[in-house]
């Protein structure tokens, strides 16, 4: 990994915040909005407080489900991305379309129509990947199954690799 290289992470698992943290060669930055995860700053993703182009790596696991506003976090995503800068990018999927409705707001409706109270949708891959190319991202879809199993990633995991070209 060059130098100075910078990574932000929202909402971090302990074990690869640790991990990163050790690195020197990384300029790690972690975020959590919630308070729910020990992290360096509390950034929205809708807002990202830092200037454009600055960023190599965005890890952003389990968080546009969260997002009512998911199109104007993913622009900004985009826009902190240096040019050729990758976002990780992973979420619960359904088949089909993406399940959204804005009228469903109570934690137990949320639980019963998403999957999880504070969720605010589900995404269908093909529309994650039509949201993320809308917003100028190349997208690249991986697919692990349990044979591969990088990292604790579940049987059949999608993990969307995306790109600022």
């Amino acid at each position: 990994m060059k130098e100075n290289y910078t990574v932000l992470d929202f909402s971090p698992s302990r074990s690869l915040s640790h991990k990163l943290k050790k690195e020197n060669s990384i300029n790690y930055l972690s975020t959590d909005l919630s308070g729910n995860f020990n992290a360096d700053f509390e950034y929205d993703i809708t807002k990202i407080d830092m200037s454009s182009n600055t960023i190599d790596l965005i890890i952003c696991y389990h968080i546009l489900e969260h997002i009512d506003e998911d199109l104007l976090a993913m622009s900004e995503l985009f826009r902190v991305l240096k040019p050729n800068g990758i976002a990780i990018i992973q979420t619960p999927f359904t088949d089909g379309d993406i399940y959204e409705n804005p009228l469903i707001q109570s934690p137990e409706e949320r639980l019963k129509h998403f999957g999880q109270e504070d969720h605010v949708r589900i995404y269908s891959e093909i529309e994650l990947k039509n949201r993320l190319e809308k917003t100028g991202f190349d997208v690249t879809i991986r697919h692990f199954d349990k044979i591969e199993n990088y990292n604790k990633l579940l049987e059949n995991e999608s993990v969307f690799v995306v790109k600022k070209v």
